[in-house]
């Protein structure tokens, strides 16, 4: 069966066998039995555990099943459904446990396409592959995608490292680029108690080489975290879990509830045929 991946080593074609996939020159890649593929090479390794670990895996994947970012994934889904040509090829780049992934997966499917999602995050990636057994998931930097050239028509990106060239190597010429990023006052509620004197994001539509802007969808929501657990899920998806004083983690530790707002810009770029 075809794929969307490349081999990492040589960037020949990979095909799917049972167990395994395999390249011309005779490289293999084992599955894991979660379904899974390790796609980056040793020599991109830079640490034993790349990406998020099992902790921070599971605190995503908690909060996420929750569904309070569920306005965002219905967004995305239809912005892959309005752009999408017959049969697309998508990208999840830095799909972490597949939440997205799966929910765009079912989308393509109807249009009869595939899809593939990449992390560095093992313990992600391992969550990713079972909830999206119809996709290809594999552990892979962004950086260097194990995707050919001109091989999507999607990538989506949400609130994943941003490798703009690489993106646009892989887009197809028309391919369409949806990356996610926080509107100006996205947790407000929660950086008001980690911080005395919080600031807003800055609202930008940064100019990329090689693509042009389609539009920016703003999607917002508002919900109630029922506890500390789900408190403490959403502050460790943030960046804030890592440069917070610590005043503010005892002032949130304090919460029974807490009352958030959600705010996502969803930028929608078009790859054009030349940079």
């Amino acid at each position: 069966m075809d794929s969307l991946f490349v081999c990492p080593i040589c960037g020949n074609v990979l095909l799917r066998e049972p167990g395994r996939y395999t390249c011309p020159s005779g490289h293999s890649f084992d599955l894991a039995r979660e379904g899974y593929v390790n796609l980056l090479p040793a020599n991109r390794q830079h640490s034993k555990t790349p990406g998020d670990d099992k902790e921070m895996a599971a605190a995503r994947t908690r909060f996420l099943n929750g569904g309070w970012y569920e306005p965002l994934r219905e967004a995305l889904c239809a912005l892959v459904k309005k752009y999408a040509p017959a049969s697309p090829a998508l990208l999840d780049a830095g799909c972490g446990e597949g939440w997205y992934t799966a929910a765009l997966a079912e989308t393509v499917s109807a249009k009869g396409g595939q899809t593939a999602g990449v992390d560095l995050s093992k313990p992600a990636v391992k969550k990713a592959a079972r909830r999206c057994p119809a996709g290809e998931i594999a552990v892979a930097s962004v950086y260097h995608l194990p995707l050919g050239d001109g091989s999507v028509d999607l990538l989506t990106d949400c609130f994943s490292p941003l490798a703009a060239d690489e993106f646009y190597r892989v887009l197809k010429p028309g391919g369409k680029f949806l990356y996610v990023v926080p509107g100006p006052r996205h947790l407000w509620e929660l950086k008001s108690v980690l911080y005395e004197h919080p600031y807003e994001n800055e609202e930008k539509q940064e100019e990329y080489p090689g693509f042009h802007y389609l539009e920016v969808v703003p999607v917002e929501c508002c919900f109630t975290l029922p506890n500390q657990e789900a408190i403490q899920d959403l502050f460790r998806m943030t960046p804030y879990y890592w440069k917070t004083p610590k005043e503010g983690g005892t002032q949130l530790a304090a919460l029974d509830t807490l009352t958030v707002t959600a705010q996502f810009r969803i930028h929608v770029l078009e790859k054009l045929a030349a940079k």
